[in-house]
Formats: structure tokens, C-alpha cells, sequence
């Protein structure tokens, strides 16, 4: 997938590489001491994750880009409340994905969280040939198919699986329960595996 990219090379100019295997918790006590070069390298090494998770909210690059501005201000800001070092990119991409919600709803375009247009583009990069081809078809037959669930099946589903977030995070993005969480996804994914055993009934 081609990544938007600018502002973080900015970022990757402005750090120098002695952190580059630092710890989290390390680079957290760091920065918690004001050391902005250590934050710097611990968004830097998630940044990809960053920006798919902004993308499937915002749904566009510029408004993408804007809520990760948003977020490393506030990152800056909110260091230091951090009790829990190792909870580092799970904190800090609840708050990526709060700017997300904030930023739609001041907008009034509120929409339930959409991976589609960025696999769209991830899908122009698979491999040519019978595999790839293979591969193309099963990921847009799983899209229509999760078009079938409800907006909160789908979130959660989406945040489990496809940005690989633990129930605590996504308890946090989503403000319900980890039990509730958990809820959601299993009735979610029993709804798919219905409705994809349904599908492969119906094309023999």
C-alpha cells in the first residue's frame, strides 16, 4: 500500500537512530522525563499501524494526516499521565482513535469505522496470477459479507483483526466493557461463518 508518508519522513529526519531498539518502556520513561527524541522514536516505529488505523476512520489521506498531527500533540501533552509504560501504543492509538471520532463528529460525518477503501488499494498491489487473483476474490466476497453485521459487531471485528488491538484497547476505543468487547465479536464472527457457510452452499 502507498502511504501518505511526508510529514513522518519530517519526523524521521528530525530522530536520530541511537533509539532504534529501545525499549518501549524505556523510551516512555524517557520521554515522561521530557525527552522529545524518545517520543519520536516510539511513533516512528508504529507509524504504519498509525495511519491505517486514522485511514479506516477518516477515509482520506489530508483528514488522516490532520488526526495524526492531533494525536503526537497530544501524546506530548499527556506523557506524563501515563502510569503504565508498556501500555504505551495501546493509550495512545485510543487517543488516535478519539481525534478520529472527534474530528467526524465536529465535521458531522460520523461513520462507523470502514477498512474497505484502504484494502481497495492494497488489493491494486497483490500478485498477478491464479493465487493472487484467488487472493483478490476472498477478500472482497469477506467485505460484502461484513457489510451483514451491525456497525458495533463490525468495529470491534475490524479493530481485533485487522489493526490487531486486544480487547482492553478496544474496550477503550469503543468505551464498553472488555466482556462486552468480547460479546461482539464472538456473535460477529458466528453471524460470518454462518453467512459464509450459506455462500459456499449456494455456489455448488
Amino acid at each position: 500500500m502507498v502511504l501518505w508518508n511526508e510529514p513522518f519522513k519530517l519526523l524521521d529526519a528530525l530522530t536520530d537512530k541511537r533509539g532504534e531498539h529501545m525499549s518501549v518502556i524505556n523510551g516512555v520513561k524517557q520521554a515522561q522525563k521530557g525527552d522529545k527524541e524518545a517520543l519520536l522514536q516510539l511513533i516512528m516505529a508504529e507509524k504504519d499501524a498509525y495511519y491505517r488505523l486514522a485511514y479506516s476512520y477518516m477515509r482520506n489521506e489530508a483528514d488522516a494526516m490532520d488526526v495524526l498531527e492531533d494525536m503526537i500533540v497530544k501524546l506530548y501533552e499527556k506523557i506524563g499521565q501515563l502510569k503504565k509504560a508498556e501500555s504505551f501504543y495501546s493509550w495512545s492509538k485510543t487517543i488516535l482513535v478519539n481525534q478520529c471520532k472527534q474530528a467526524l463528529k465536529k465535521n458531522n460525518k460520523l461513520v462507523p469505522l470502514d477498512d474497505r477503501l484502504a484494502e481497495n488499494e492494497e488489493l491494486k498491489h497483490q500478485p498477478a496470477g491464479a493465487s493472487g487473483y484467488r487472493q483478490v476474490e476472498e477478500r472482497i466476497h469477506l467485505q460484502a459479507l461484513m457489510d451483514h453485521l451491525n456497525n458495533s459487531q463490525r468495529e470491534a471485528i475490524r479493530l481485533k483483526y485487522y489493526h490487531d488491538l486486544d480487547y482492553g484497547t478496544i474496550a477503550a476505543i469503543t468505551r464498553v466493557s472488555q466482556g462486552t468487547v468480547k460479546s461482539r465479536i464472538f456473535q460477529g464472527l458466528k453471524k460470518l461463518r454462518a453467512l459464509y457457510g450459506r455462500n459456499e452452499d449456494e455456489s455448488y
